[in-house]
């Protein structure tokens, strides 16, 4: 009996020691925290993060640089209709030099901490857009200033806009809610149109620099008048356009040939008058009495 028991106790305890080696053996071993691997895998975080920004960055760029050589381009245009403008009304060149700013000056300001610590002419980008900025602050002041002297040089009756935009052709359609000649659903109509023969005359209504004469959405070939007193002319769809941007015309000037051009259905000038840049109608200023 003493025997029996002993050989059951030996063989739980050799059953207990095969379990816990069984355990042992399979079991996964324990993680331990390494500081070095966590950092590593820390540091491969933030710099997949910077290279996402850096090219996120480098494509902003991109665009704001394009946007900068439009902006540049644009102000050289400014600078011609603004010449042009100036000689054609014969102002002094001297007066109204739209290529060079003239001589500036006074006292030094105190800077500021932040103004200290940036400075934007090491950024070459920033510093481009700043001259630009100052160059079409300068364009701007001479423009009104020009604008102002050129109504005071008796051409208060020229720029009174009157009169139809034709020589020959009749009244097709008016101002407001039409049925759109396309679509066939009711749509608004933002000028007037004055149908004709193609290869009629497009006259100016009214005496003005030129700000737009080429094609335009919608328009087809297009020129628009600035009459000064925020008050604009549009002239679309014509077959040829006799004007170019800058130049002076006066009322009765043809500034273009009729034509189809554009979103139309026939040779007809879609006559547009806008006032602080949006459209009114037409109508009241096509009758008119000029002065």
């Amino acid at each position: 009996m003493r025997h029996g028991l002993a050989l059951l106790i030996l063989l739980l305890s050799l059953a207990t020691a095969i379990t816990y080696s069984i355990n042992l053996i399979f079991s996964e071993p324990e993680k331990t925290f390494n500081p070095v691997n966590h950092s590593k895998q820390n540091l491969s975080e933030h710099k997949n993060q910077l290279i996402e920004l850096k090219q996120k960055t480098e494509v902003e760029l991109t665009a704001v640089k394009l946007k900068l050589a439009e902006l540049q381009s644009y102000a050289l245009r400014m600078n011609a209709l603004g010449a042009r403008v100036a000689e054609q009304a014969e102002i002094s060149g001297d007066e109204f030099n739209f290529q060079e700013q003239p001589a500036t000056g006074g006292p030094e300001e105190v800077q500021t901490e932040l103004t200290t610590q940036v400075d934007t002419a090491e950024f070459s980008l920033l510093g481009e857009m700043e001259q630009l900025l100052d160059k079409f602050n300068f364009q701007e002041q001479q423009l009104n200033l020009l604008e102002s002297v050129m109504l005071n040089h008796n051409i208060s009756e020229q720029i009174y806009i009157s009169g139809r935009p034709i020589t020959s052709g009749w009244l097709s359609s008016y101002y407001g809610i039409r049925k759109d000649p396309f679509s066939g659903l009711p749509a608004k109509h933002k000028g007037i149109d004055f149908a004709g023969k193609e290869g009629n005359a497009v006259i100016s209504t009214g005496a003005g620099v030129v700000t737009w004469a080429g094609e335009r959405y919608g328009y087809g070939n297009l020129v628009e008048i600035d009459h000064g007193n925020g008050m604009k002319t549009r002239y679309g769809h014509n077959k040829e356009i006799l004007v170019t941007v800058g130049e002076v015309v006066t009322k009765g000037t043809q500034i273009a040939v009729m034509g189809s051009t554009g979103r139309s259905t026939g040779p007809h000038v879609h006559y547009e008058i806008l006032k602080n840049g949006r459209q009114i109608d037409p109508i009241k200023y096509v009758y008119r009495r000029a002065q």
